[in-house]
């Protein structure tokens, strides 16, 4: 709120000075810009969606970053270490619970998660490569760019901090508060509240995607881009599936094709990479870098 100068001419009626207390008080002498339950309410929500979009791409710009590459992936895929810790924690707690269908079940999800721990090794040399080969001399393009949370996310930005390059985070803000991976460039994680425009910075400068094993948001901002591209919404540019098994159970493009909800050639929107390297080799050749 307001306040007073120090040498202010203060009324000498008791009650016009209370009244002037309350004047400066109200929400109503805040400026715009400074009155966050009003920039809250509903009806300003195409203002915060434009804030968003634009303090985003300020920050981008004057960071100079022209072209990114976008890694998604599980936040359940963690290194090997603490997925073996968590399969011992579940076969711990089946032993002490032979009749617990749950906890029996549970063993089983651990030894899964166990068996994609090296997703998180090759996501973590994926950054590595890309930074390495690209981000020479500073430069902005194929810039690492992931959700900013834990599991492949954590993995890719850690690549490119390992070998001192640069890495984006598009966090989230969620109802259980997502703390941001300790491996984004300081000055480089964004927060954001809309899914919608989180998505869309995605892709403003993406020049390929690379989806690894994950659930729901994975599966989300792959199908994205996925219409976006197949409706010519977006430039075409790989999307590299990493983990064939994996994703032909997940999503069985050609059923959709034997359907006829999509074409045959909708297949070749995607391609498939089981290593760091096929998958940087598969968006090196679409871009002509030798």
């Amino acid at each position: 709120m307001p306040a007073l100068p120090p040498d202010a001419d203060l009324p000498g009626d008791p009650a016009a000075r209370e009244n002037l207390r309350q004047i400066l008080a109200s929400p109503s002498t805040l400026r715009a810009h400074e009155d966050l339950a009003w920039l809250s309410r509903d009806e300003l929500r195409g203002a915060r969606l434009q804030l968003e979009l634009q303090r985003a791409e300020a920050i981008l710009a004057e960071a100079g970053i022209v072209g990114t590459i976008v890694v998604f992936g599980g936040t359940r895929v963690v290194e090997r270490p603490e997925a073996e810790r968590r399969l011992a924690e579940a076969e711990a707690k089946a032993a002490a619970t032979p009749g617990d269908e749950a906890a029996q079940r549970a063993v089983g999800v651990a030894r899964r998660v166990l068996a994609k721990a090296r997703y998180y090794d090759e996501a973590r040399e994926f950054g590595r490569l890309v930074s390495s080969t690209c981000q020479k001399g500073g430069r902005g393009d194929f810039v690492v760019v992931t959700g900013g949370g834990p599991g492949v996310m954590e993995a890719a930005n850690r690549g490119a901090f390992d070998v001192g390059a640069r890495s984006l985070g598009f966090n989230i803000v969620l109802p259980h508060e997502q703390v941001p991976n300790a491996y984004i460039s300081p000055g480089l994680c964004i927060h954001f509240h809309y899914f919608a425009l989180r998505k869309m910075h995605f892709l403003m400068r993406a020049r390929a995607l690379v989806a690894f094993p994950g659930g729901f948001g994975t599966l989300d901002e792959l199908f994205e881009t996925l219409t976006l591209i197949q409706t010519g919404k977006m430039p075409p540019v790989p999307i590299v599936l990493f983990g064939r098994e994996f994703w032909e159970k997940a999503i069985d493009l050609e059923y959709l094709v034997e359907e006829g909800t999509i074409a045959p050639q909708d297949l070749r929107l995607v391609s498939y990479a089981e290593t760091a390297f096929e998958a940087w080799e598969t968006i090196a050749r679409f871009h002509g870098i030798g």
